[in-house]
């Protein structure tokens, strides 16, 4: 894939992009995680995978900072510590294949990722835990970060299968993912990913994010009875589905 991505971005461009950022938040606000599994592939209907990327990890570096100070005194630490020790790992390997494929091509495998991110959901996927499954965990997610900014199924489906309270295991996945965009940032800026046109994109976005989230937390409380999961699942599978076609008639 060209590190390139200088291009002349349209008045129609822009505001697809903001929309996709702010119906990704809303997902984020409803479940507390799976923005990433709606963003890029959403993003990279209008642009390249590799812009949906960067786009999508610098949102979450930005909201990252802003949720820390809020969160770090719930999060479990230790699970934390090992996670993020595989997602240093994994990370660069990520961004090695973010880097090679090409565009089409990565449109299917963040399809492929997000439906089987859908597919664990539905199975009720969990691992069982313990430090080399949370360091094996850690690692596969920061393969996904790296490759397509989503390190959330593999630490979700570790998550779960602890005995954590739900809002200690919200806190922890919230601030790993933060630490896995962070990962990320130094490969993006030795590949020359990191140029002007997507950082303004992903600072005029991040209102929408902030938007998103608070109106999707609106929507968990009103949704209620387990109908909230429903309506994400429909989500996550529909973008999903776009950006696997998009990528498909690109190879065709």
């Amino acid at each position: 894939m060209s590190p390139s991505l200088t291009v002349e971005w349209s008045a129609a461009t822009v505001i697809f992009v903001c929309s996709a950022v702010f119906v990704s938040a809303i997902l984020r606000g409803i479940t507390g995680f799976g923005f990433a599994l709606a963003a890029v592939p959403l993003i990279s209907i209008a642009l390249s995978p590799t812009q949906g990327v960067v786009i999508a990890v610098l949102l979450q570096c930005m909201i990252g900072f802003r949720d820390l100070p809020a969160l770090r005194h719930l999060v479990a630490r230790t699970t934390l510590m090992t996670l993020s020790a595989g997602a240093l790992i994994g990370t660069p390997l990520g961004l090695m294949t973010l880097y090679a494929l090409s565009a089409d091509v990565m449109r299917v495998v963040i399809a492929l990722i997000v439906l089987a991110a859908l597919l664990a959901l539905f199975k009720q996927v969990r691992i069982n835990p313990g430090p080399r499954r949370a360091l094996a965990a850690g690692m596969l997610a920061g393969l996904f970060s790296g490759m397509a900014a989503m390190p959330g199924p593999p630490a979700v489906a570790y998550l779960l299968g602890t005995s954590t309270p739900a809002l200690q295991t919200r806190a922890t996945l919230t601030i790993f993912f933060f630490i896995t965009s962070l990962f990320t940032l130094p490969g993006f800026w030795v590949q020359g990913m990191l140029v002007q046109p997507t950082l303004l994109m992903a600072l005029a976005s991040f209102p929408l994010l902030i938007i998103g989230t608070h109106l999707g937390g609106w929507l968990f409380r009103q949704l209620g009875d387990g109908r909230y999961e429903k309506a994400a699942i429909a989500m996550l599978g529909a973008t999903a589905m776009l950006a696997a076609l998009r990528g498909v008639l690109g190879l065709l």
